[in-house]
């Protein structure tokens, strides 16, 4: 069995909750171990060279024979046992799936056969630890409550990420519940999956956070894909959870427009913004696999909205000469003062110039302060009616049914469960429907909006 122990000191750090900085004082905690995985293989194609491999040249090695499907899913086992569970211990994965090898088997003899769904047929790829899978694999959004919590059926888009012949690899670890647990939980922390990482500086600092923040609530998503852990992944975000990893760990990520891609199956926190998208390493690859997720659901009606409106192939719109005469803004203020940062943005400033880029410096944003203000309580009204609603749904054996039921299971196991609290859990249960009524959440979501 494969163990994930951290150990966290006491100090002060800062996280981003729903788009809320918040300080807060850290403990002391050690992960459990996870699940056993899959044996690997000490026989995979050791020569093929999988770091930053896009899709079309995993695709074209497949077809050349220089690799299966098998060796690449037995390539990306090994390295995240070198990367991930020892060595710098990026701690992006939650759970690997234990089928995983068998999978990519039978996509192979499929291949053998003349039989090539599409451009995903045997790539590997993690998705995040809120979707559900109706497998051996666990779907916790990264909480202990949730252990055991069986889906009777795979969330939409693994449905069409199976069709399409991907292999799921597992789940990638993120921050509880998608960030909306605690008020104090560091980006990319759960109970069950312990602290990601940020694989460009995979190190705690004095006070026991990242020293480079992975971001979230796609923490693992986005560690994952840029350490290479993974061909692709799939993250969810309400506000900020794909945009933020994906900016810190240096991949491309896509928060979808709400009603594109299906969210039934996903562990909630509110239906009128969550959406999933790619999390990948090249344009081109968020591009073939949103062909895959972008989908009409009827049981997520918001999709609905997208009938006829899907392009045919998001490949096409990629073009060499994309930013010719586009208008980017430079909004100033919200560069901060790491110098080193701002070098980097100056550098991709100068470089969309050079590419045709109509570059606007500086642009001056009027309503910056009511972009931050952060009274909303649509997410605190939402979440308990949405969570109960997804957890009614899960199999009659599932320990917990309802976002009563997590609390008191997490009360239950104060050492595992509340190493940071649960205070948004207690805020949404105590206030949705009672405090906060749903006329008045639908008067801040009309706000939000405008």
């Amino acid at each position: 069995m494969l163990q994930r122990a951290r150990t966290l000191a006491v100090g002060t750090a800062v996280s981003v909750v729903a788009g809320l900085v918040l300080t807060f004082n850290l403990g002391v905690r050690s992960a459990p171990a996870r699940p056993a995985q899959p044996v690997v293989s000490a026989t995979a194609a050791e020569d093929f060279v999988v770091q930053e491999a896009t899709i079309e040249q995993l695709q074209a090695a497949l077809s050349a024979g220089d690799v299966t499907s098998q060796e690449l899913v037995q390539i990306y086992l090994q390295r995240i046992a070198q990367y991930d569970d020892s060595g710098p211990k990026i701690n992006s994965v939650l759970e690997l799936n234990p089928d995983a090898l068998d999978i990519a088997a039978r996509l192979d003899a499929e291949r053998k056969a003349g039989l090539v769904r599409g451009p995903l047929h045997g790539i590997p790829i993690l998705i995040k630890g809120n979707i559900a899978t109706d497998d051996r694999m666990d779907t916790t959004a990264g909480s202990v409550a949730l252990v055991n919590s069986a889906p009777q059926e795979d969330a939409f888009i693994v449905k069409r990420l199976r069709a399409a012949g991907a292999v799921i690899l597992g789940k990638s670890n993120l921050t509880e519940f998608a960030n909306f647990m605690s008020y104090h939980m560091p980006s990319g922390y759960s109970s069950l999956g312990g602290q990601t990482l940020n694989p460009y500086n995979p190190a705690l600092g004095e006070f026991g956070v990242p020293v480079l923040t992975p971001c979230g609530s796609s923490a693992g998503s986005g560690a994952g894909t840029a350490a290479n852990l993974t061909s692709i992944s799939i993250g969810t975000e309400t506000s900020g959870s794909i945009l933020c990893p994906s900016s810190f760990n240096a991949v491309v990520g896509i928060k979808t427009t709400l009603g594109l891609v299906s969210r039934s199956g996903i562990i909630p926190i509110a239906s009128s913004q969550d959406v999933a998208g790619p999390m990948t390493r090249t344009v081109a690859d968020a591009a073939t696999l949103l062909n895959v997720m972008a989908g009409v659901d009827p049981n997520d009606p918001p999709t609905l909205k997208s009938v006829g409106k899907i392009p045919a192939d998001y490949r096409e719109s990629l073009k060499v000469n994309g930013l010719s005469g586009a208008r980017i803004g430079i909004a100033r203020q919200y560069f901060g003062s790491n110098e080193e940062t701002i070098a980097i943005v100056e550098k991709a400033i100068a470089d969309m110039a050079a590419q045709g880029a109509v570059v606007v410096d500086p642009v001056d944003i009027p309503t910056t302060d009511q972009l931050n203000e952060t009274d909303s309580d649509v997410l605190i009204y939402e979440f308990k009616q949405d969570l109960n609603a997804y957890l009614a749904k899960v199999e009659p054996t599932s320990p917990v049914k309802t976002l009563k039921q997590v609390i008191q299971y997490n009360r239950r196991h104060p050492i595992i469960a509340l190493e940071y609290g649960q205070g948004i859990l207690l805020n949404s249960q105590n206030q949705s429907g009672t405090t906060i009524t749903k006329a008045e959440a639908a008067a801040d979501r009309a706000r939000d909006a405008y």
